[in-house]
């Protein structure tokens, strides 16, 4: 039987309040603003239909050309402003938590590691992520 990792969780605080977070969280033209872990990478293109049984698909690529990949899902729940799960093409399952707290927003993000990469290098890939994520939405 294949042993599988325990999930990573990352979380960050938001200067934003939940509609505005949920908005730009789920909008393809605010995803690819702020869909990249570094400022050498972009995200060209995105799409979203945000429903159980939807589907979402970005591309994300190095800023000189040399790599691109596409990062794609299925959603399986979606609670408005509260709630998304969903599992990659990969079968690596994906929930993500919007806590309003005052002014502010709560993000708390969890998901299956893949094998190729260290735990560690996903974890900060990711937050690095939600870090992006945060400044953009909060600066907006």
């Amino acid at each position: 039987m294949k042993k599988t990792a325990p999930p990573i969780t990352i979380q960050a605080t938001v200067n934003a309040p939940l509609a505005k977070v949920w908005e730009y969280w789920t909008t393809p033209s605010h995803i690819m603003k702020w869909n990249h872990a570094s400022d050498d990478w972009y995200t060209p293109h995105a799409e979203n239909d945000l429903r159980k049984g939807g589907g979402f698909r970005s591309t994300m690529a190095a800023r000189d050309g040399s790599f691109s990949f596409q990062f794609s899902g299925t959603y399986t729940e979606v609670t408005p402003m509260s709630f998304i799960a969903y599992i990659l093409a990969d079968n690596r399952q994906v929930s993500i938590t919007f806590r309003a707290v005052g002014d502010t927003t709560t993000i708390e993000e969890t998901f299956d590691p893949e094998q190729e990469n260290s735990r560690g290098r996903q974890q900060e890939g990711w937050q690095a992520i939600l870090n992006n994520f945060a400044n953009y939405t909060g600066a907006g």
